[in-house]
């Protein structure tokens, strides 16, 4: 149950459609719900933050992330899984059929029950290089999942300016733009300073010795000179994603209330 639904529910109340007592059962829900004796699913993150829960696979059983996303999806929730292992995504593909499974972003989603409508916002993911794409799917996934327009811009890396300059249109026409980077972590900075929007900084632990897993491109990252580049944690393309939805669906939003 997110806001929208809470809205129709007491819209349905209001015009006689839903008794007070029905609607009452409906938000009688618990606020989380138990999956077996390992976890407590969240059922009103929704409500709360505007997105349901999403199940980070790595570490949990397969049974275990099937019984999560059911509880999910009993409640017309849907439900995204990242860190997904081979596997696990078979056992899923065969639990849910009508799920999407990407092998590249180790992820797996399932829609939720009701048509979330028209897209809102828009969100670039760019990549330096073609080895930052499983990262760089993850957050493109994570961006869909929610429902944003999404564009993905791959192997744009500062070695190569001109293949950069070429996408400039595209990256104008984006509410957020999440840039995904290893080696020195340069591209952010770079994009940061052709566009007018809110740019996610996302290292990968792809590069050559010195690059510390990664640590290199996250303190280049850190101390970039383009003043709109905010930074999440080294190959976390989930929170790339997320955060650039966020900010993607507010513009958006206020996009449609201004022409209404």
């Amino acid at each position: 149950m997110d806001s929208d639904h809470v809205r129709r529910l007491l819209e349905s109340v209001r015009d006689g459609r839903t008794s007070p007592e029905e609607a009452t059962r409906a938000l009688a829900i618990r606020p989380y719900e138990e999956a077996g004796d390992f976890a407590k699913v969240d059922l009103h993150r929704s409500l709360r933050c505007g997105f349901p829960e999403v199940v980070f696979g790595q570490g949990k059983t397969a049974p275990q992330i099937e019984s999560i996303l059911r509880s999910l999806i009993a409640h017309g929730q849907g439900g995204l899984v990242t860190r997904l292992d081979p596997q696990a995504a078979e056992h899923l593909k065969q639990a849910f059929p009508h799920g999407e499974h990407n092998a590249v972003a180790r992820t797996f989603r399932l829609a939720p029950s009701q048509d979330p409508g028209p897209k809102v916002g828009r969100v670039v993911v760019v990549t330096a290089g073609t080895s930052d794409l499983p990262v760089a799917e993850e957050a493109r996934v994570t961006a869909e999942s929610w429902n944003c327009e999404v564009d993905l811009v791959a192997d744009v890396g500062v070695a190569g300016l001109h293949r950069l300059l070429h996408q400039i249109p595209k990256l104008k026409h984006a509410d957020a733009v999440v840039v995904v980077a290893g080696m020195e972590g340069a591209l952010p900075s770079v994009v940061g300073g052709l566009v007018d929007c809110p740019v996610i900084a996302v290292p990968t632990s792809i590069g050559y010795g010195a690059h510390f897993q990664g640590l290199a491109a996250l303190l280049g990252m850190l101390n970039s000179c383009s003043s709109n580049v905010v930074v999440v944690n080294i190959d976390a393309g989930f929170n790339g994603g997320h955060m650039a939805s966020l900010i993607a669906r507010r513009m958006g939003q206020a996009r449609n209330a201004a022409r209404d």
